[in-house]
């Protein structure tokens, strides 16, 4: 029953077919993750299909290491790294024989426009008249099948399909039908129409490896497996649905096609297809059996369709093991998925997810070119070339000229009548299956004209194409990531690391020379020097970064550089351009010539620093050694001294003798150092700790069998007694001598150090120490020309080593008790900080063991060095006395508050301690107030006392100080007073309230009524006494009108008033007036006119109308009396600002005093009675004008008020007149429909939206009767807010007669009168309630409409009478048509 023709038919070689149209698609470039061809047993063409994909998620697959990017290096001035480079990975091409027959054969034969294609040895075009036009490798036209007749019955060719060997076509159509050709003869074997259901397109039609078996697809949505057989010469086809339509429709297949040279492979009795839906992927298995093995759900927008694509990976699952397993990728939107397919046996297959990659657009395509690389095709007809394994872009081409097929019209079935489902024919319109195909790592694009094909390019193709375009440093930063195997879908790269290193590095030197002699063929014409300094610093770094790379120094130093020496600027840019790789050690070798030209360059330059910093990074065989030290010492290039002398010469000591007898010299002067000897001593340190700490200077280690010779060396010279060459006046031991004078603390630090190392700890090294320790006393404490600092710097440092090395240092005691004497010498004044400074850090080194502590204390107060007192009582716990000391001491004295705070808050510190720090703090109380009167109250508040006026007598003697004190108390009151926190707040008794207002009143008069006015606490009569004897007037009227003396308060008050006018009037009667002092007094008197009258306007409210007139009426009369004197003696000015004082007067007092009984009073005054109405214009027109905005203001509250209550009422009747709507057609107790009641049936809906049946809601009790009256609740609502009282709130809907229609009504008119209302009418009260965002207008009504407590008194506690009241318009709340 075996297929025919299949035995006996004669077929190409793989190696033929695949010569023919493949483009060296190369294996995988990492050796470590490919098996050889020997190993795998594969062919040359099958191993070119295999490579290897990155595993990241699968816990069955090594993980391999990423890419890193190029490294760019970094120069002096800076150069801009070049990124990522992959250049140009696909290249295009046309296949123009194949294209240019399409288009004949359309001309000729009628074929229609291409449809359909697939590649494998052959390439195979279906066109819109049904045709399928076959062409061999060398694109020479094979076959002609069909016909244009077969085409009109048939529809176009809508999908193509090869066997295994391409003996065999499938064809699909438009309309449904598929048919076989052989293409051995060109003969049609079958034409299957019952293959699927009628009336559907073919979209997909693909053979399985096996000869006889292949699937289809339809655009119903269903697929069939298509079984060919061959019995006593008969060709038939046996169908199977393996899924139906209805459950979901496959947009597409995708069988597995295993390669057959792999061995013993488990899949190679096993056939998979992998199908696509909308909603889920399914992997299925042909043969043995039919199983589902795999499903995933799907995902995405509604126009995108499902895509497929299988490739053989090996995969490496752990050091020694790998395998060769298929990996399905398949995609929907913009999601791409990787699954592993693992076959242990036709019974044990999985799937295991390997890989999710998201994408930023809606891919049409996904094909696999190798293993590494995937090519996608999103909806702009773009083409993204990606690394699987990175997940990398590595180049976007746009396809949108190739005007790609698109099979549109086979997803919507348009031959047949279009009846597809509407996702399918939606989705239909970017289906591009039958144009989009991959063959041996080459992509065909089945155009409209032409067919595109896009193969990957060679390693060197990449290369020289960048090249070509003059873009040489991005075809080096690619080479080099080819050398690297840092490269993406590297393509012809075979054999060794090794070997693959040696290849790329010819090419990148060529690379260099061409972009080397084309940059300098290309300098700007005419340039500036700075301008051609800035082009070779782009150059330079690329050619030392790559040579650096390949290890290549010759090539540099050869033949590039003698390329740039041709130019003197180009020279010079080279050689400053090598400095950044000498200073980070990248290059450290360079030929003498090449460091000869550096070294001239950058003297010429005066950069000679710099050389500096690159000697003592460079290999010293490399140097002119005679060169370098006759430059440094001329230049005083002090590290490249010692690095040549200890490198070239293995001399540790020459250098520093040299350099220690420079200093001397410097040091001996007596002037002040310079930069440079202050640099020379600082590095002259630094390399002494080094050579004892047994390191190289400035980097790097000392060789350890030169460690201990070079540590003995350098002692020696330090401890020597004399130089080689000393003359007779030379002091002993002249290094040791310089090195204290310079830095003495820093040197002592370098020998302790020293101390530490193993050398210095032996039975010798102890020696060793204690004649450093007998040296250093002999040159600094029994010779003169140091400093107390110093002496004491060096006694530290003994005290610190004596009790470190314990018993192992000795040193004479009475040297200690001179060094204390010297110190705390109270007749020496200078220095005085200095020596104490040196005196605590002796102590606190351990020196205190060496002193008598009483006469160390003792010298300590009479030097004056609070802090060594300080420190002593500490230890004796003395808290009282180190109080002292702080009060003592003019630097630290405001730091005695901080210190009796942690005394008394500390646990550690005893009760009694406590105390007597308490009571020497009392004592010196008043000391603490003249320090900060403020934190001097806080602390007495806090930590001292518990009683305050026990502190206030013992500061009745200075009055100064008890006020200050005071002051602070009230300060620290106010600063803890908090409404948050009000057990903080600090109560003060009556009379030290009253006590401060006495010492305010003679030391701050003005500002005792603001402290009156501002705080409470003080008895009122002892205050107004206090402030009677002290003649505080504004504050005496203060309290006589707290206490309720208002005619008191008004007649100090217009007293003082009255004085300043006086004051004033005889100043400008003057004849030498003073404007200045006028202005001043004219101030002075608008000030107390305005506390005048606030204090009339506060108390008019409370009084009557003779009483108001009694204060406002003598005020005015004040006021206008100096204008009857001055009338005609002074000028307009001055009447002018009385006459303003007499309108604030009147305007002030007309909320008060009738408008009658004002201009009554004026009319009668000697001022205005002159009988001219132009004098009283600007009075009467004040008075008119103030009465309209009342009047105003009153209309539009009013106004307001009116406008808002009418919106909210009409809100509650809109509300109350709302129809009630039923949520439903049943009956919320018996479920019942009402369209089956019967019509005399009466239903109940409440405006809850509940409806019921009558006798339902009296079935379960919902009904109260309220005398007489039947009221009817809501069963569910009252249920629900049983706590409540829930009213009837229902409308009857009857089915029955007219009477039962009148009765529901006449209920429902009774209940609308109840004055209870319902929760609906609750709940909008109170949603009216939240919504005014201001106090009630209704209350401002209401408060309007009360009666005078007096008669004829207007109200002063009204709002509107409020003095800071302010009115606060807002636009009315819109009307709604509703």
């Amino acid at each position: 029953m075996a297929e025919e023709g299949v035995a006996d038919t004669p077929s190409l070689s793989s190696a033929d077919k695949i010569s023919a149209l493949s483009f060296d698609i190369d294996e995988a470039d990492d050796d470590c993750s490919v098996l050889g061809e020997d190993e795998l047993g594969l062919s040359t063409a099958a191993a070119r299909t295999m490579q290897l994909l990155q595993a990241g998620e699968s816990a069955e697959t090594s993980s391999l290491s990423s890419q890193d990017s190029h490294d760019s290096r970094r120069k002096d001035r800076g150069k801009k790294p070049v990124g990522t480079v992959h250049g140009s990975v696909l290249r295009p091409s046309k296949l123009k024989s194949v294209s240019a027959q399409l288009l004949s054969a359309a001309d000729r034969v009628d074929a229609g426009m291409p449809t359909a294609l697939v590649v494998s040895s052959f390439i195979g075009i279906g066109t819109s008249h049904g045709l399928v036009l076959v062409f061999d490798p060398k694109q020479v036209l094979k076959w002609c099948l069909g016909s244009t007749a077969v085409g009109a019955q048939y529809g176009s060719v809508s999908a193509l399909s090869f066997n295994r060997d391409c003996t065999r076509l499938l064809c699909g159509f438009a309309r449904g039908q598929i048919t076989m050709w052989d293409l051995t003869t060109g003969k049609l074997l079958r034409t299957i129409t019952d293959a699927h259901p009628p009336g559907t397109a073919v979209l997909h039609v693909k053979f399985t490896d096996s000869y006889v078996l292949a699937v289809c697809s339809d655009s119903g949505g269903s697929v069939f497996e298509l079984e060919f057989k061959r019995l006593i010469g008969v060709r038939t086809c046996e169908s199977q649905c393996l899924f139906s339509g209805s459950r979901g429709e496959v947009c597409t297949v995708e069988p597995l096609h295993m390669n057959y040279t792999i061995k013993d492979h488990p899949m190679q009795d096993v056939m998979i297809l992998a199908m696509a839906s909308f909603s889920k992927v399914l992997l299925v298995t042909l043969r043995p059996h039919l199983k589902v093995m795999f499903t995933y759900p799907l995902k995405g927008d509604g126009s995108t369709l499902p895509l497929l694509a299988w490739q053989f990976v090996i995969i490496q699952v752990s050091e020694k093991d790998r395998v060769i397993d298929p990996v399905l990728s398949f995609a929907r939107d913009r999601t791409i998925y990787f699954y592993q397919v693992i076959c242990q046996g036709p019974q044990d297959i999985r799937a295991v997810a390997l890989q999710k990659m998201e994408v930023p657009y809606q891919l049409l395509s996904i094909t696999w070119m190798n293993a590494r690389t995937l090519v996608c095709l999103d909806r702009t007809e773009k083409l993204h070339v990606i690394d699987v394994r990175s997940e990398e872009e590595l180049e976007v081409i746009d396809v949108a000229g190739t005007q790609l097929v698109y099979g549109t019209s086979y997803f919507k079935s348009l031959a047949t009548g279009g009846n597809v489902s509407q996702a399918l024919a939606f989705a239909g319109d970017q289906a591009c299956y039958q144009s989009v195909v991959s063959h041996s790592g080459q992509l065909f694009l089945l155009g409209t004209k032409a067919v595109h094909m896009f193969s990957l390019r060679t390693w060197r193709e990449r290369i020289t194409v960048l090249a070509k375009e003059s873009r040489y440093q991005e075809a080096l930063a690619l080479a080099l990531s080819f050398y690297n195997g840092t490269a993406k879908a590297v393509i012809g790269l075979t054999g060794t690391r090794q070997k693959k290193q040696e290849l790329v590095s010819h090419v990148i030197v060529e690379l260099l020379m061409e972009y080397v002699e084309l940059s300098m063929s290309r300098t700007p014409s005419n340039g500036k020097i700075e301008e051609l300094e800035d082009y070779y610093q782009e150059i330079v770094p690329v050619c030392v970064d790559y040579c650096l790379h390949l290890e290549n120094l010759e090539l540099l130093f050869d033949r590039i550089y003698e390329r740039f020496a041709a130019d003197v600027i180009a020279k010079g840019t080279f050689l400053e351009c090598l400095e950044p790789y000498m200073q980070t050690d990248k290059l450290t070798a360079i030929p003498p010539a090449v460091m000869k030209d550096f070294v001239d360059h950058y003297e010429m330059r005066g950069l000679l620093d710099s050389v500096e910093s690159c000697i003592v990074h460079l290999d010293i065989q490399s140097l002119d050694i005679h060169q370098v030290v006759n430059l440094c010492w001329s230049h005083g290039l002090y590290d490249a001294i010692i690095y040549v002398y200890n490198k070239g010469m293995a001399d540790f000591t020459t250098p520093l003798e040299q350099l220690l007898v420079q200093l001397g010299s410097a040091l001996s002067t007596g002037k002040q150092l310079n930069d440079v000897n202050i640099k020379l001593g600082n590095k002259l340190l630094v390399y002494i700790s080094c050579c004892l700490a047994g390191r190289a200077y400035p980097l790097g280690d000392i060789p350890d069998d030169l460690v201990s010779v070079v540590k003995s060396q350098v002692f020696q010279c330090l401890t020597c007694l004399h130089t080689a060459k000393h003359h007779e006046d030379e002091p002993a031991y002249p290094y040791l001598r310089t090195l204290l004078k310079f830095d003495t603390r820093e040197f002592l630090n370098v020998l302790a150090l020293a101390f530490e190392e193993p050398e210095f700890n032996s039975e010798e090294g102890i020696q060793k120490r204690q004649r450093v320790v007998d040296i250093l006393l002999q040159v600094m404490v029994e010779s003169v020309g140091f400093t107390p600092t110093q002496i004491g710097i060096l006694f530290t440092f003994l005290a610190r080593q004596m009790a470190r090395h314990e018993n192992t240092i000795v040193v004479n005691r009475v040297l200690f008790e001179q060094v204390l004497e010297f110190l705390a010498n109270p007749e020496d004044e200078s220095r005085h900080e200095e020596r104490q400074q040196a005196l605590m850090e002796l102590l606190q080194a351990g020196g205190l063991a060496q002193f008598n502590e009483g006469r160390l204390l003792s010298l300590a107060h009479t030097a004056k060095f609070y802090r060594v007192c300080e420190y002593l009582y500490e230890k004796k716990r003395s808290y009282d006395k180190i109080l002292t000391c702080y009060l003592r001491d003019p630097a630290r004295r405001y730091h005695v508050f901080n210190y009796i705070d942690s005394i008394m808050q500390s646990p550690s510190c005893l009760p009694e301690e406590k105390d007597a720090l308490k009571a020497e703090a009392l004592k010196n109380l008043e000391d603490l107030v003249s320090i900060d009167c403020k934190q001097a109250a806080g602390t007495v508040l806090s930590c001292l006392t518990s009683g305050l006026l026990e502190v206030l007598n013992k500061l009745k003697g200075n009055k100064q100080v008890l006020f200050d004190f005071l002051q602070g108390v009230i300060t620290y009151r106010d600063a803890q007073s908090s409404a948050l926190k009000p057990e903080k707040q600090i109560h003060l008794e009556p009379q030290v309230l009253e006590l401060y207002v006495d010492l305010m009143c003679e030391f701050k008069p003005q500002e005792v009524c603001n402290f009156i006015k501002m705080n409470e606490g003080y008895r009122l009569e002892e205050t107004l006494q206090i402030v009677r004897k002290h003649k505080a007037w504004e504050a005496t009227a203060y309290l006589l009108e707290k206490a309720g003396d208002i005619q008191g308060a008004f007649r100090i008050l217009l007293e003082n008033l009255q004085s300043n006018l006086k004051n004033l009037s005889q100043q400008l009667t003057e004849q030498k007036a003073d404007s200045a002092g006028v202005m001043v007094l004219f101030s002075k008197a608008e000030t107390q006119l305005f506390v005048v009258v606030q204090l009339c306007q506060r108390n008019s409210g409370k009084i009557d109308e003779a009483a108001r007139e009694a204060l406002w009426f003598p005020l005015l009369e004040a006021i206008v009396s100096p204008q009857r004197k001055l009338k005609n003696s002074v000028d307009k000015e001055a009447m002018d600002n009385f006459k303003e004082m007499t309108h604030h007067v009147l305007n002030s007092m007309m909320g008060y005093i009738s408008p009658p009984a004002i201009l009554q009073k004026i009319m009668q005054d000697p001022a205005y009675n002159t009988g001219k109405f132009g004098e009283v214009k600007e009075l009467i027109i004040g008075m008119l004008e103030n009465y309209n905005y009342e009047e105003t203001l009153m209309e539009t509250c009013k106004n307001l008020l009116y406008h808002d209550l009418h919106i909210h009422l009409r809100s509650l009747t809109q509300t109350a007149t709302r129809g009630f709507v039923p949520r439903g057609d049943n009956c919320n107790i018996c479920n019942q429909n009402y369209t089956e009641a019967t019509p005399a049936e009466t239903i109940l809906v409440f405006r809850c939206g509940h409806s019921y049946h009558m006798p339902c809601l009296r079935a379960v009790g919902s009904i109260h009767v309220l005398d007489g009256e039947e009221l009817w609740l809501c069963y569910h609502c009252s249920n629900s807010r049983s706590s409540r009282t829930v009213t009837s709130s229902r409308f009857h809907r009857s089915l029955s007669n007219n009477e039962a229609r009148m009765k529901s009504g006449r209920r429902e008119k009774k209940e609308t009168t109840e004055m209870i209302l319902d929760p609906h009418h609750l709940q909008a009260f109170e949603n009216i309630r939240k919504s005014m965002k201001t106090p009630s207008r209704l209350a401002i009504l209401t408060e309007l409409s009360k009666p005078n407590s007096y008669s004829g008194q207007r109200s002063s506690t009204g709002l509107l009478q409020n003095e800071n009241f302010q009115l606060r318009l807002a636009a009315p709340s819109p009307i709604s048509s509703s």
